[in-house]
C-alpha cells in the first residue's frame, strides 16, 4: 500500500470497457485512475491530479469523431497545463492527432494498442513531467533559468542558451542579431553575468537613441573645453566600462565617421577623448546588437565591411517568439503571474480561446508586445481568467487590421511545417506522410520557409 502511495498517478480516459480493463493493469509503475467520459475525466483530474493522461479522442457523445476528445484535451490543459496528455486515435486519424499536439498534447499514439509501446511513451512523459517540475521548483526557490533573466524552454532558444554559455567565458566580440523586442539585451547581460568580467560594469548604449553629434562624446568622452558646454573632463561609456562589458545596441545606426573610430578602438584597444590627444588603453569586452541586415547596409555603403568582420567574431541569431515552439505560452504565464502579483489580481491563467489566439498571433513586437498586452489584460480583466478581448486580439489571433491573405497563409504553412517536424523528430518521410504531400514538395516548402536546417 505504501508503494502505491508513492507511485505517480496516470489517468486513462477510454470509453471501450474491454480496452479500459486491459490498460488498467499494464502500467505497473503508476497508480491508475480511469474515466469513460469527459465529465468523469475532469472529476478524476481534480481528484487525483495525475501527472500523465492517456486520452482516447473518440469519446461519447461523438465516439466516431474527435470533437469530444479535443474538448476534453483543451479542458485538461486549461485546468492542469503541466499535465502530459497522450492522445490515442484511430489508425487513420492522423489529422486530429496532429491537431491535438498543436493544441498542447505531449504526444499521440494510434490504435491498435501495443501495451508495451504505450507504457514506454507514458514513462517518457512522466520523466519529462518530473524534470519540468524540478526546474520550476529550482526557478522558484533559487531563481534558476536557462540564462539569467531569460524565460525559455523551446529548442530554438535552448540552442541560443548553449551558444551563449560557450561564448560568455571568452573575450570574443559578439554580434547579436534579432528583431526588435526579441531579448538581445537580455542575452548580452547573460554573456556578461556568465563571464569572468561579471564583477565589473555592464554598460549599455543605444546607438539609435542618441543624436549623431552627441554620440561620439558619449562613447569616447571629451576633454574640458573641447566644445561649448564642456566644462570638465568626462569619461565616455567605453572608458566607463573598463574591465567589464560594453553593449552597443542598434550598432547598425552608427554614423560612418564613428564606425571608423570604433574600428580603430577594436583593433588597438585605446580611445582618444574628443578634444584630446592622449591614447587611453581600455580593457573591455564588446557585445553589439542590431535588428538590421548588416550585409544589405554594407552593399548600400552605409556600414563598413571591415567593422562588420571585427564585431562579428561570434554571431548569435535570436529567433522571434513566433518561431520559438511553446515559448509564447511559457512567457505569457510567467508575465501573468508577475503582473497579477504586482496588481494584486487573483487571476488563474488564460481561457482556451486566448491561448489559441496567442498561438496564432505573429507577435511583430515580440516579447515587448507580449509584455504590454499581458500587463494591460491583467489590469482590464473582469473574470478570473484572461480572455481574447482582454488581450485585444481577434479570435483568429491577429489584430483585426492584419488581413494580408498571403502573409496569413505563409505563416500558417510555416507553423504547420515546424510543428510536424518536431512531432516526427525531423523524419522527412514521416513528415511528408503526415502533411499529405510528396517528399519533393516538402523539400520545396522547407526551402521556401528557410527550414532546411
Amino acid at each position: 500500500m505504501a508503494e502505491a502511495d508513492t507511485r505517480p498517478t496516470l489517468l486513462v480516459v477510454e470509453d471501450d470497457p474491454g480496452l479500459l480493463g486491459q490498460l488498467r493493469w499494464c502500467f505497473e509503475d503508476f497508480e491508475v485512475a480511469t474515466a469513460t467520459t469527459r465529465d468523469e475525466a475532469i472529476a478524476q483530474l481534480r481528484r487525483s491530479e495525475p501527472s500523465v493522461v492517456t486520452l482516447d479522442l473518440g469519446l461519447p457523445p461523438d465516439p466516431g469523431g474527435a470533437s469530444e476528445g479535443i474538448a476534453t484535451l483543451e479542458q485538461i490543459l486549461t485546468l492542469a497545463p503541466d499535465t502530459k496528455v497522450i492522445v490515442v486515435t484511430g489508425n487513420s486519424d492522423r489529422e486530429n492527432a496532429v491537431k491535438a499536439v498543436g493544441l498542447g498534447a505531449y504526444d499521440f499514439y494510434q490504435k491498435p494498442v501495443d501495451a508495451d509501446l504505450l507504457n514506454l511513451i507514458v514513462k517518457r512523459a512522466q520523466r519529462l513531467y518530473e524534470l519540468e517540475r524540478e526546474n520550476r521548483r529550482l526557478r522558484e526557490n533559487q531563481g534558476v533559468s536557462p540564462l539569467p533573466g531569460l524565460i525559455a524552454a523551446s529548442p530554438e532558444m535552448l540552442r541560443v542558451c548553449r551558444v551563449t554559455e560557450k561564448v560568455a567565458p571568452t573575450d570574443v566580440t559578439t554580434l547579436l542579431l534579432g528583431e526588435s523586442g526579441t531579448g538581445k539585451e537580455v542575452i548580452a547581460r547573460a554573456i556578461h553575468a556568465l563571464s569572468p568580467r561579471s564583477d565589473f560594469r555592464f554598460v549599455a548604449i543605444n546607438c539609435a537613441a542618441i543624436p549623431d553629434n552627441l554620440l561620439e562624446s558619449e562613447l569616447f568622452g571629451y576633454e574640458k573645453g573641447a566644445f561649448t558646454g564642456a566644462v570638465k573632463q568626462t569619461r565616455g561609456k567605453i572608458e566607463y566600462a573598463d574591465g567589464g562589458t560594453l553593449f552597443l545596441d542598434e550598432v547598425g545606426d552608427l554614423p560612418l565617421p564613428l564606425q571608423a573610430k570604433l574600428l580603430r578602438f577594436l583593433q588597438e584597444r585605446v580611445v582618444e577623448r574628443v578634444g584630446g590627444r592622449e591614447e587611453i588603453p581600455v580593457d573591455v569586452r564588446v557585445v553589439c546588437a542590431t535588428h538590421q541586415d548588416l550585409s544589405a547596409l554594407i552593399q548600400e555603403g552605409r556600414f563598413r565591411e571591415d567593422l562588420y568582420y571585427r564585431i562579428s567574431e561570434m554571431t548569435i541569431s535570436i529567433p522571434p517568439i513566433r518561431d520559438r515552439s511553446g515559448d509564447t505560452h511559457l512567457l505569457a504565464r510567467a508575465l501573468l503571474e508577475r503582473y497579477a502579483r504586482e496588481q494584486g489580481r487573483p487571476l488563474k491563467g488564460f481561457t482556451p480561446e486566448a491561448l489559441k489566439a496567442m498561438e496564432r498571433h505573429t507577435w511583430p513586437g515580440n516579447v515587448r508586445e507580449l509584455e504590454n498586452r499581458v500587463k494591460r489584460a491583467v489590469i482590464m480583466a473582469e473574470g478570473n481568467q484572461i480572455n481574447v478581448e482582454d488581450l485585444e486580439l481577434s479570435p483568429e489571433g491577429e489584430d483585426p487590421l492584419m488581413l494580408n491573405l498571403r502573409q496569413v497563409r505563409d505563416e500558417a504553412e510555416a507553423r504547420a511545417l515546424r510543428r510536424t517536424l518536431q512531432i516526427v523528430d525531423g523524419n522527412i518521410s514521416r513528415a511528408a506522410e503526415l502533411l499529405g504531400v510528396s517528399r519533393p514538395t516538402l523539400y520545396d516548402l522547407l526551402k521556401k520557409h528557410d527550414l532546411n536546417r
